[in-house]
């Protein structure tokens, strides 16, 4: 016996365009406005509160910090405390070996970055040139000195008692001392060892014969320090002197040479370098 035979049921045509994704509607001029806003508001808040732009100028970090490396500050690691927002925000005092960024305490408005060799209660002294911190020979495998090619080119001396020996060797009118400091040393120095006050931090530069630093101007008072340097994401070969020309066609004729030599001399290798 067979079985019937059923006739194909007829299906209704889909409607035009039913598979098709949505169109998303066009964005309107004061959303995108205000989108253009929300994302302005964020990078000023950023490069406000977070992350700042520097340039090192000088040599007094050489060879951690070469000049022309351009690097982002992390401004919050460092920063002073303020308050109930210190259990939101990973904030941390200085420490030994830290690199940093700060305001000048003899030239206010001036940046510099050095590396704390000092924190409250430590006991500095330098021997030869070498630091003792309480009592302790340290070792700094990132210290450059003076060679024979620097003192050649007339960048540094080998020796110089005051620098060399801070603080046992009384500074000379030649020592280039900031005169408040002048007057302060002997007040912080016990049994020939510099102590580090309450609230204070005691400074170097890496480039340790030619760094202008603690030894010349003092403490660097916490609430002067800016912050931590993050990483270097860009550096471009500047001359040693290049800081110090600030007229407008110098200014014109500097930017000039980068645009022309931006591929042959930018550093490629120290590019997203991290700074430690």
């Amino acid at each position: 016996m067979l079985a019937a035979k059923k006739k194909p049921l007829k299906t209704a045509p889909e409607p035009e365009g039913k598979n098709q994704p949505p169109v998303k509607p066009k964005e309107t001029r004061p959303e995108f406005i205000a989108s253009m806003a929300i994302l302005a508001v964020t990078a000023l808040f950023v490069i406000t509160f977070v992350l700042q732009a520097f340039q090192i100028p000088s040599s007094s970090m050489e060879n951690t910090l070469l000049i022309g490396d351009h690097l982002f500050v992390d401004r919050i690691l460092l920063a002073p405390t303020t308050g109930w927002i210190d259990k939101l925000i990973p904030y941390r005092d200085p420490q030994h070996g830290d690199i940093f960024v700060f305001i000048s305490p003899a030239q206010p408005g001036l940046y510099l970055v050095k590396r704390v060799i000092g924190v409250p209660g430590d006991r500095i002294r330098l021997q030869d040139g070498v630091v003792y911190r309480n009592g302790v020979r340290l070792n700094e495998p990132y210290v450059n000195r003076c060679n024979d090619t620097m003192a050649a080119a007339g960048v540094c001396s080998p020796y110089d008692p005051y620098r060399d020996n801070f603080p046992q060797v009384p500074p000379s009118m030649g020592d280039n001392l900031f005169p408040k400091w002048q007057m302060e040393l002997p007040s912080n120095i016990q049994n020939g060892e510099v102590v580090v006050p309450p609230g204070k931090l005691f400074a170097m530069g890496d480039n340790r014969d030619v760094s202008y630093d603690s030894r010349f101007w003092g403490f660097v008072p916490r609430e002067n320090v800016i912050g931590r340097p993050m990483f270097i994401y860009w550096s471009f070969i500047t001359p040693r002197d290049e800081y110090e020309r600030q007229g407008l066609g110098d200014r014109l004729a500097w930017m000039f040479n980068i645009v022309v030599h931006f591929f042959d001399q930018t550093r490629w290798s120290r590019m997203f370098h991290v700074v430690h």
